[in-house]
């Protein structure tokens, strides 16, 4: 069966505060990534940087699944920013199976660092879904591998890692892995490959397609439990 993919603006509704959002952009190596930041009520604690799905097939920034984890982290006091991928509306480049998307998100760490400082000496949060859990993944070995300050939980939802590495990888033991049961396109023995792998603990939601259909509210408390854990400065 062929990738599939979707950017779903879906019907399942999330009660929600009001967020407080502003553009930004960053300069990745095939030029602009065009960001969305996401603010808490008050004064950020950390931040967290989530990544969207297969831009070839409709992911995009605002996918729910995306925005459910950005929510999720805004909830817990983080700066959340969610770029759009290589290709994807005003972020310049063509896809790169990972490798140019992978190093792109190293450009933007660093400049999200120089942009909001005092957000940046906080703990922070990189999470990805689908293709983004990919990037993540990878994202995570090149900072460790550049000596770069770590994010104190890594999140890998829908993971899709195997399908576009390109590199070694050595996963922290605190790494949130979370599955849909019926998951359409990971199924779920792929995904108990990769945590098997890595000897990383898996939550695994009933049910749960890989879009999270009518599970949304069920994910957001599964990585809000996670984030309670978070160190504070």
């Amino acid at each position: 069966m062929g990738w599939v993919e979707w950017n779903l603006s879906g019907f399942e509704m999330i009660a929600d505060m009001s967020l407080r959002t502003e553009q930004w952009v960053c300069q990745g190596l095939a030029g602009t990534v065009e960001c969305i930041v996401d603010h808490p009520d008050g004064d950020p604690v950390g931040w967290a940087l989530v990544l969207h799905p297969h831009p070839l097939y409709g992911g995009t920034r605002d996918n729910k699944v995306v925005t459910t984890i950005s929510r999720a982290c805004v909830q817990q006091g983080l700066m959340c920013v969610r770029p759009n991928f290589r290709g994807v509306g005003a972020s310049q480049g063509t896809f790169d199976r990972a490798v140019g998307e992978t190093a792109d998100m190293v450009r933007c760490v660093e400049q999200i660092r120089a942009a909001w400082p005092a957000v940046a000496a906080g703990p922070w949060v990189l999470a990805g879904f689908s293709f983004g859990s990919a990037v993540a993944a990878q994202l995570y070995a090149e900072l460790a591998d550049r000596g770069l300050p770590l994010p104190a939980r890594l999140a890998l939802i829908g993971c899709a890692v195997e399908r576009f590495r390109y590199r070694p990888l050595t996963m922290p033991p605190q790494t949130l892995l979370v599955h849909g049961e019926t998951d359409e396109v990971v199924p779920l023995p792929e995904g108990m490959d990769f945590a098997r792998a890595h000897q990383l603990p898996m939550t695994v939601v009933p049910d749960a397609s890989h879009f999270f259909h009518g599970k949304l509210l069920i994910l957001r408390q599964i990585i809000e439990d996670s984030l309670a854990g978070l160190p504070r400065g």
